[in-house]
């Protein structure tokens, strides 16, 4: 039984990992300026604020390793949401500009039917911080 324990603990630090070198690729891409969009103008990202909600979503992923696999899970999904942003948006597979980071993967899993809806700014910090409020950490909630 402790062997299975030790396991599922290793399983766990090994996502948790993951996700954390997910946040900073996605930082060090969007300092240099090979983030999703553009660092001025119309759909500009704001590293700053970037910085901020991985920073909160670093601490969710440390309150949570010890929690249940659907809150795990559901902090895992916040961040690939905020990690990768789908394959439309300012510069997504809509024929405007580079493709953004995990637009293969969203391919891959519609069959390269990508959404008609573009996301808008709001939408990555509306996901985050709604799953702050869920899982009881209000006080982690990023405004821009």
């Amino acid at each position: 039984m402790a062997a299975q324990r030790t396991i599922a603990q290793r399983a766990i630090r090994q996502e948790s990992e993951v996700l954390l070198r997910q946040l900073d690729a996605y930082l060090t891409a969007l300092r240099t300026g090979r983030g999703t969009a553009p660092r001025n103008g119309p759909g500009a990202t704001d590293v700053g604020h970037a910085e901020r909600m991985a920073a909160a979503l670093r601490q969710l992923i440390a309150d949570t390793a010890r929690s249940s696999a659907v809150d795990r899970a559901r902090v895992r999904a916040a961040v690939h949401y905020f990690v990768y942003r789908g394959a439309t948006g300012a510069t997504g597979a809509t024929g405007d500009g580079p493709a953004r980071p995990g637009g293969a993967r969203l391919a891959l899993l519609t069959g390269g039917r990508a959404p008609v809806e573009r996301r808008r700014q709001g939408d990555d910090d509306r996901v985050v911080n709604d799953l702050l409020r869920d899982l009881g950490r209000a006080d982690l909630i990023v405004e821009h």
